[in-house]
């Protein structure tokens, strides 16, 4: 990889226990991912797909192995810290958007920076993205009046607000039809390209892969050739 690497995994291992059963989910997984690239994983559904996401994210700790975010050990920061970085180093873009209803496309996308301890006016430049988003005209709309591609669109625009070093997208596309999911992959792509965003994206869909610059493939909790 031509740039230092901004994920970085060692032997990730993640055991669940559902009383005396154990179930792996991750089986020692060495993961790189330079700063700037965007990475689809894929895989069958129980593959480890979302529990990497999970690990990655910091919403869950492995059982064993190692998590880098910018060269910091996960395990070596407190539950405030791993907090703080949620907030401001990764963002997250899901596949049910998660967006709140009461509130306008402006609103949801300004409460991830109120959140965050920031101003929640959304500066100049990030109005630009916006325009890029297709959102301008849409931002004093609720969700409830939004198409799903809109309101995906919303949700990246929220988790991108904070400028975070990372973007993690579990299945973005999975709920929009084949023209809505082309136009927001070829958003993530445009991100990644235009604004050097990292990405990691989990999906199940061989297509939409395809938008990223490099392809993992996870099999029973370990990544394969």
């Amino acid at each position: 990889m031509s740039s230092p690497a901004i994920i970085t995994t060692s032997d990730l291992k993640k055991i669940y226990r559902v009383g005396d059963v154990e179930v792996s989910a991750l089986r020692g997984v060495n993961l790189q991912i330079a700063r700037g690239e965007f990475v689809a994983v894929v895989g069958p559904s129980g593959s480890g797909k979302s529990t990497l996401f999970h690990i990655l994210g910091g919403l869950t700790a492995p059982s064993s192995g190692t998590v880098a975010i910018g060269g910091t050990d996960l395990s070596k920061i407190s539950d405030s810290e791993r907090t703080n970085m949620r907030k401001t180093i990764v963002g997250f873009v899901f596949q049910k958007y998660n967006l709140l209803p009461t509130l306008s496309a402006r609103d949801n996308i300004e409460i991830a920076r109120n959140i965050a301890g920031k101003d929640g006016a959304l500066d100049p430049e990030f109005e630009e993205v916006l325009k890029s988003l297709g959102l301008t005209a849409r931002l004093s709309h609720k969700p409830r009046a939004m198409s799903g591609g809109e309101q995906q669109r919303v949700a990246i625009a929220r988790a991108i607000v904070n400028r975070p070093a990372i973007l993690l997208a579990d299945e973005p596309t999975g709920n929009l039809d084949t023209e809505n999911s082309n136009a927001v992959l070829g958003i993530l792509q445009d991100l990644n390209r235009r604004l050097g965003q990292t990405i990691l994206m989990i999906t199940h869909n061989p297509e939409a892969a395809a938008f990223a610059d490099r392809t993992v493939t996870m099999r029973d909790g370990r990544i394969v050739p």
